[in-house]
């Protein structure tokens, strides 16, 4: 038999860092994570799986309307005509409690009860799914503890949503430890949560699929589920299925040496090149630039941010303006070593600019904003309450805000240079 394991999939979430790009793909950013849904779909019947599992986020927090649901009961009922049943599993973005709104699922689609696990039969294959949605967004408590222990003679599957140990950078959701898992003695399990894909262990089989779609410049390279072949009640392969519909993708592009501006946007086109041949044909890409290296253009960059982006996307336009989006050019270059003083002084006199000027720059504010929110919506409100500065970037206030940074750093910076 085989089956496809699919997680993270946070239908209608937007993708974050290209809104304001004068070219944006307007329809790909806002249906993308629809589209790699239903590339999925596709090749679940192509591939004529026997049942297809989601271990928790399937939406990304309340629903705005009744067409997000509307459109998962399309995809189920494609399934159900194909035959393929789904086990569904909720986690922290869709848990019961922020639920605004919800629709009765096909037949075909089997939900997972968030007040004690469950297990659920396919008796012509002789496999037994365990799991337990979440009830509350904020489920702190080792779900897994409370699993039942396998049943012989079955494949036994467990499905959770879980911060496993080892993964500090997620939000310690139903933590559990890799040894509590093995101590039910399924064969494999099916977990969600982790955006990475990950093969954790091989007996039994843990493996996170990773999300479908990545939503913003953090969420890199190629994105979908995974599908799992069985002979003989073992895991016999654990196969990725790609089925995102725009990559994001970080690029270093080494300047060290460039003696001017123009030669570190050279370099930059020439980086450009080669991450487009590396690339699928077809499939967009949305970038972000970091230059790096020791260049004699270092203050000019700083100096000049506006034009700096500005040249970088004309340098994507020139290759493939159809697949190929600057998100963000950042600027991680140093003077060379045989002018340090003077580069330094004028890349603070030039970066004084800059800052002075960030205020009423709309275009830096928002992408700001961007970043922040990702990190202010993870904070526990009465952080919030307790820093002003949190609250301001939840409002979207950052004008003020930037001039209180502004001002510090450069302060301190002038005060490294006169210790040196």
């Amino acid at each position: 038999m085989k089956f496809i394991h699919a997680a993270d999939i946070h239908l209608d979430s937007p993708l974050v860092g290209l809104a304001a790009y004068p070219d944006a793909p307007v329809e790909l950013l806002r249906t993308a994570t629809r589209d790699a849904f239903v590339n999925l779909v596709d090749e679940a019947i192509a591939e004529a799986v026997d049942f297809m599992v989601i271990a928790g986020d399937l939406y990304d927090g309340s629903w705005k309307d009744y067409n997000t649901g509307h459109f998962f009961c399309r995809e189920m009922g494609r399934l159900e005509r194909a035959g393929i049943p789904v086990f569904l599993l909720f986690g922290n973005h869709d848990a019961d409690s922020e639920m605004t709104r919800k629709l009765v699922l096909p037949d075909n689609v089997r939900v997972f009860d968030a007040k004690k696990p469950v297990s659920f039969r396919l008796d012509a294959l002789k496999v037994v799914l365990h799991g337990r949605s979440f009830k509350d967004a904020a489920t702190t408590e080792n779900l897994a503890v409370g699993y039942p222990p396998a049943e012989p003679g079955w494949f036994n599957i467990g499905v959770l949503h879980t911060a496993l140990e080892g993964h500090s950078a997620h939000a310690s959701y139903a933590p559990c430890s890799l040894a509590e898992l093995a101590a039910r003695g399924y064969q494999y399990w099916a977990l969600g949560h982790v955006h990475e894909f990950a093969i954790v262990s091989e007996a039994p089989h843990v493996v996170f699929p990773g999300n479908l779609q990545g939503r913003h410049a953090r969420e890199t390279g190629p994105r979908g589920a995974v599908m799992v072949s069985v002979e003989g009640g073992e895991v016999v392969a654990v196969e990725r299925l790609i089925v995102d519909v725009l990559r994001w993708q970080q690029l270093s592009v080494d300047v060290g040496g460039s003696e001017d501006f123009e030669a570190v946007v050279r370099r930059a086109g020439l980086a450009l090149d080669r991450l487009l041949a590396q690339t699928p044909a077809g499939h967009p890409l949305a970038v972000r630039v970091t230059l790096q290296g020791a260049t004699a253009a270092h203050g000019a960059l700083f100096g000049d941010a506006t034009r700096l982006r500005a040249e970088v996307i004309a340098q994507a336009l020139a290759r493939d303006g159809e697949r190929l989006w600057i998100e963000r050019v950042r600027v991680d270059t140093r003077p060379p070593e045989d002018a340090p003083g003077k580069v330094r002084a004028e890349a603070i006199d030039d970066l004084a600019r800059v800052l002075a000027a960030a205020p009423q720059d709309a275009e830096l504010l928002a992408a700001l904003g961007e970043d922040l929110r990702l990190l202010a919506d993870k904070v526990p409100a009465e952080l919030v309450d307790a820093v002003p500065e949190l609250a301001a970037v939840r409002a979207g206030a950052l004008g003020a805000l930037v001039e209180e940074v502004s001002a510090g750093l450069l302060a301190r910076l002038q005060d490294d240079g006169g210790a040196q």
